[in-house]
């Protein structure tokens, strides 16, 4: 662990180790593709983990989805353009002034961007609409990137706290109504056991897993955490993120 030097390390030793765990396991088996460590890891089988996450009948019936930016989700985003939904993307870490870019399939083909190009993370901040939390529309599907998850609906991510945090904030602006779905894929290997992901108040729980080999409705019991959890914020995140302060005085002032 510590000669990888992974960045968000320390903040909790047992979820750092499970990570390191569905590292090696991926690395060590050639299922990961690319950077792996310290990553939403790429795998081999993501199309066809996204074929079958199209097919459900939560993405046919959902008109406006949020993908997170990492690349095993490349083929999720282009879907999404294929199939005509709106699509909104995170800038990496919310390390922008704008947190999100908006993806219209029907203005990208106006334009005649291919949504091969707009689904890659360069391609979506080169092409997207700019937006702010206040002026998204309210999603029916949002994906999350996750480098372990459980079958009752626990997941993990990198350690750096940016789903729970953008989570959070959709539910405190209005934007994530009681039927939309939290979804992600991932590779079979980044299943593990329930009691190795504990779900805490703050964690928003998994609706679904879709891997190339598997679709998992976890039925999760866990309650809905109601908005952000400012007091878990850590200050390096206040400093990463160059709107937060702001946001969290408009939203308290209400």
């Amino acid at each position: 662990m510590e000669e990888k030097k992974l960045r968000w390390a320390g903040r909790n030793s047992a979820k750092d180790q499970l990570r390191a765990s569905i590292w090696s396991a991926l690395q060590e088996s050639g299922s990961g593709i690319g950077k792996i460590w310290d990553s939403i890891p790429n795998f081999v089988g993501t199309e066809a983990a996204a074929e079958k996450l199209s097919q459900l009948p939560i993405w046919q019936k959902a008109k406006v989805i949020k993908s997170n930016p990492d690349s095993p989700h490349i083929p999720v985003r282009y879907r999404a353009l294929r199939d005509g939904k709106l699509l909104y993307m995170p800038v990496p870490e919310l390390a922008k002034a704008f947190p999100f870019v908006l993806l219209d399939p029907a203005k990208l083909t106006q334009q005649g961007v291919p949504f091969e190009e707009a689904a890659h993370k360069d391609g979506a901040l080169k092409y997207g609409q700019r937006v702010q939390f206040t002026e998204m529309l309210p999603m029916d599907l949002l994906v999350v990137g996750c480098v372990a998850v459980s079958r009752n609906g626990g997941r993990t991510g990198k350690g750096g706290g940016f789903a729970d945090l953008e989570l959070g904030i959709f539910r405190e602006v209005g934007i994530l109504p009681a039927h939309a779905n939290l979804v992600t894929t991932v590779h079979d290997l980044q299943i593990v056991d329930d009691g190795l992901l504990t779900l805490q108040t703050h964690d928003s729980p998994l609706d679904w897993i879709v891997t190339p080999n598997e679709v998992i409705e976890t039925c999760t019991s866990h309650p809905r955490p109601t908005g952000v959890y400012w007091d878990s914020i850590l200050p390096e995140q206040y400093e990463a993120i160059p709107f937060l302060r702001t946001l969290r005085e408009q939203l308290e002032a209400k």
